[in-house]
C-alpha cells in the first residue's frame, strides 16, 4: 500500500516514521526544501518537493497511483483543498488534520462530503479528550476502552507500598476477570508470566471487563483524593478544549495563559473557571493562586522544555500531580525520568488515529502506548481466517503477544488456553509494535 503525506512538520513527520516503521510505501510530499531534506536523511521513505495542492505533484507517478493520502500541512484550507484534488486524481481514501473548531466540530459533514475527507483528525481535542479520561481515573497514567466500553484498560505505576510488588503473578490475587497484560519497566516491554513480578517503578497494564476493572481500580492503591482543583497552564487550543470538559464535570479549574487574546477566548467558554493573565513561571502569581493546593496542574504551553520546567515547579511549590503535553516524542522518557507522572504526546495520540485507519481490515482501533513500543489492537476476527475455530494455546502467535479479552454476543471475558475463537470476536490485544505488521493478517478473514 502507498501512502502519500502531505506536509512535514512534526505531526507529518510522526506519522511518517510510524508507517515507514510498519513497512508501508511512504511518500512525503513538502513545499519547503529544508523540511524535506529532512525526511529524506532521517526517514526510510521518498521525499517529493512540491506543492500539495498543485496539478503538477498529482501528476508524478509516485503520487497518483496512492491508496492513501494524508493532509497534514500547517494550514486547514490548503489540507482540504489536497483532500478533494487527491479524490479527483483516483486516490481513494483521505486524511486530513483540521485544527479550526469551526471546521472539525460544527461542519463535519461539509468536510465528508464536499471535502471528499474520510478521516479529520484534531490533535488537540484529542489530547483534551485524553487528559479528561485519564483524571477521571486519579490512579491511573492512562485510559482506554474497547468494545463499544465492554473492555478496560488502565495503566497504573506501581508504589513502593504496593501490596503487588516481589508476588509471583501466579500468586497474586487479582480478580478472574482482570488480567494483568503488560508491565513497562525501565522502558522495557515485558508480558508477564505465570513466574514474573513487578517492582516499585514499574508501569502496569491491566485489561478486563468494563464493572469489574472500575471496582479493581478503586482499590489500587490509589495515592490521590477525588479531583476536585486542576491547574491549567497554557490556553492554547488544546487548553480551550480541556478547561470546558473539566468545568462541565463540576471541577474548579483555573487557567494561567500570557496571551491577553487567548485568555479572552477561554473567559467566554467557562461559567464559574477563573482565566489568569500571567506568567506561568511567575513564582509569586502560582503560590498566590494556590498551586500547592491543586489537585493536578496541567501545563499546554507550546514549548517543550517550558512545561517541563512548569511541571518541575508545580511540584516543588507543592502540586500533588503533574501532567505535560509534549510535540517532541523523544522528551517522554526523559520527562519521566525527572519525575512527571503523566507525559502525553499529541502527535503519537493522533498518529494512533491514523494507523487505525490505514490498517484497516478487521481493526477497530489502535492505542500506542509507552511512546509507541507498544499497541494495544481491538480486532474483529475474520471469517475463514487463520485463528477461526483455533484454541488460544495454539496459536502461533510471539512472545511479545498477549491475547487479553475477547468480546463475544456482547459479552466480554479473560480467556484461557482452551478458549477457541470464533469469526466475529471481538479481541483485544497487545503487542510490541514491530511484531503487529506480521501478526495482525492471522485474524483478517481470507475473503
Amino acid at each position: 500500500m502507498r501512502i502519500i503525506i502531505a506536509g512535514a512538520g512534526k505531526l507529518g513527520f510522526s506519522i511518517a516514521q510510524l508507517l515507514a516503521e510498519d513497512q508501508f510505501d511512504v511518500v512525503v510530499v513538502e513545499v519547503d526544501p529544508k523540511r524535506k531534506e529532512v525526511v529524506q536523511n532521517s526517514l526510510d521513505v521518498l521525499a517529493i518537493e512540491g506543492n500539495s495542492c498543485s496539478p503538477t505533484t498529482f501528476a508524478d507517478p509516485d503520487v497518483c497511483d496512492a491508496d492513501v493520502l494524508i493532509a497534514c500541512t500547517d494550514s486547514d484550507e490548503v489540507n482540504m483543498v489536497t483532500c478533494l484534488m487527491a479524490k479527483n486524481h483516483g486516490i481513494k481514501h483521505t486524511v486530513a488534520r483540521i485544527r479550526n473548531v469551526e471546521y472539525a466540530v460544527h461542519a463535519p459533514e461539509m468536510l465528508n462530503k464536499d471535502m471528499k475527507i474520510d478521516l479529520v483528525i484534531n490533535p488537540e481535542r484529542i489530547t483534551a479528550v485524553e487528559i479528561d479520561h485519564i483524571l477521571m481515573t486519579p490512579s491511573a497514567l492512562n485510559v482506554d476502552e474497547f468494545a463499544e466500553g465492554k473492555v478496560r484498560m488502565f495503566e497504573a505505576k506501581v508504589k513502593e507500598d504496593s501490596p503487588l510488588i516481589n508476588i509471583p503473578l501466579k500468586d497474586l490475587n487479582i480478580p478472574k476477570n482482570i488480567l494483568m497484560a503488560m508491565v513497562f519497566r525501565r522502558h522495557r516491554m515485558i508480558i508477564p508470566r505465570g513466574n514474573d513480578y513487578v517492582i516499585p517503578g514499574d508501569n502496569v497494564y491491566f485489561v478486563g471487563r468494563h464493572d469489574a476493572i472500575r471496582d479493581f481500580e478503586n482499590s489500587f492503591s490509589n495515592t490521590y483524593e477525588k479531583l476536585e482543583r486542576v491547574l491549567i497552564i497554557g490556553a492554547g487550543r488544546t487548553g480551550r478544549f480541556l478547561a470546558p470538559m473539566l468545568e462541565n464535570q463540576g471541577i474548579q479549574v483555573k487557567v494561567i495563559e500570557k496571551n491577553k487574546e487567548r485568555c479572552q477566548m477561554l473567559a467566554s467558554r467557562l461559567k464559574r473557571g477563573l482565566v489568569l493573565c500571567g506568567d506561568g513561571t511567575d513564582i509569586d502569581l502560582l503560590m498566590e493562586e494556590g498551586v500547592s493546593e491543586a489537585d493536578v496542574v496541567i501545563c499546554l504551553t507550546e514549548d517543550d522544555k517550558l512545561n517541563l520546567l512548569l511541571a518541575q515547579l508545580a511540584k516543588h511549590l507543592g502540586a500533588r500531580k503533574t501532567i505535560v503535553r509534549v510535540a517532541r516524542n523523544e522528551y517522554i522518557e526523559l520527562m519521566e525520568k525527572v519525575g512527571v507522572d503523566i507525559v502525553l504526546s499529541s502527535r503519537l495520540l493522533s498518529a494512533g488515529e491514523v494507523l487505525r485507519f490505514i490498517r484497516k481490515g478487521g481493526i477497530v482501533s489502535v492505542s500506542l502506548l509507552e511512546g509507541a513500543q507498544a499497541e494495544a489492537l481491538e480486532i474483529i476476527v475474520g471469517k475463514d481466517s487463520e485463528v477461526d475455530g483455533v484454541a488460544v494455546r495454539d496459536l502461533r502467535l510471539p512472545k511479545e503477544c498477549l491475547l487479553c479479552a475477547i468480546v463475544r454476543d456482547n459479552e466480554a471475558y479473560i480467556p484461557n488456553g482452551d478458549t477457541v475463537l470464533l469469526a466475529n470476536d471481538r479481541i483485544i490485544l497487545f503487542i510490541k509494535s514491530e511484531f503487529s505488521k506480521n501478526t495482525v493478517p492471522m485474524f483478517e478473514g481470507r475473503g
